[in-house]
């Protein structure tokens, strides 16, 4: 495994912390290695939500590695099955991905965060995208910042590099919850704990709807889940479980989810 990445498994919750001082700075190679960690969390079945975060108190992630850029690394190279981060471009992962930003978050270190299902910040954490000042543009977030909020909005960001605090962030809706710096990871697996109260199959159904139908109308959506195109999504229905939480709530227990 790669000496930057820690894994560690805490029941079904895969915990990986990126540390590469002193900004952790992601290039090519990292990303790869990110991926297959992220890939290896997508293909255990006892493993349910993973949580990332950075090392310390001042970096989530500083972005791409300048100094890789400056060696000749291509904004389009090779970074892996995931993409930037190891999980962005990971259509297959149908499980949850909760970021606990426990500091900067720049640049790409700030757009994977867009891809995240989850997002916990830090209350001194600080989001920046400085690609146009640094000659390029930032992928991802302009992909995607515009049909999160407002134009005007995005492209200040985008546009004129607008620095975010956690509390500009949760005012845009960007993230779930702003807590202190020393609660951060307790938050985040508070969360991953109340994501794991869902069924495994709805979790992984919901996921595969919500990339299959980013681009379909209202009545189309319900074509394709009449017709049952969604793999995940007939699975869940015709799953025990999809009888489980029924059979709970009469009895008024807790549900004993199988993932079957």
């Amino acid at each position: 495994m790669n000496e930057f990445l820690h894994v560690t498994r805490n029941g079904q919750i895969l915990e990986i912390v990126l540390d590469r001082p002193k900004g952790n700075a992601i290039d090519a190679k990292l990303s790869r290695e990110m991926g297959q960690v992220f890939a290896e969390f997508r293909d255990d079945p006892e493993l349910r939500v993973a949580i990332l975060t950075g090392a310390g108190e001042k970096f989530f992630c500083g972005g791409w590695d300048l100094n890789a850029v400056a060696d000749g690394e291509e904004y389009t190279g090779d970074f892996g099955e995931g993409g930037f981060g190891g999980f962005p471009e990971m259509d297959s992962l149908l499980k949850p991905v909760i970021c606990a930003v426990n500091g900067y978050a720049l640049g790409a270190g700030f757009e994977m965060l867009l891809r995240s299902d989850f997002i916990v910040a830090a209350d001194n954490a600080q989001f920046w995208l400085p690609e146009a000042q640094l000659g390029v543009a930032p992928d991802i977030a302009s992909f995607l910042l515009p049909k999160m909020m407002s134009r005007v909005k995005a492209m200040e960001i985008l546009l004129a590099g607008k620095r975010l605090t956690a509390d500009d962030v949760a005012e845009l809706g960007l993230v779930n919850s702003v807590v202190p710096q020393a609660e951060l990871m307790d938050e985040a697996r508070k969360l991953a704990q109340q994501i794991m109260k869902s069924a495994p199959l709805s979790v992984a159904a919901i996921k595969e709807v919500i990339r299959e139908t980013e681009q379909l109308s209202f009545n189309e959506c319900y074509r394709d889940l009449r017709e049952g195109v969604w793999p995940e999504f007939s699975k869940m229905l015709a799953s025990d479980d999809a009888t489980e939480g029924a059979k709970a709530f009469q009895d008024r227990r807790d549900p004993a989810w199988k993932g079957q």
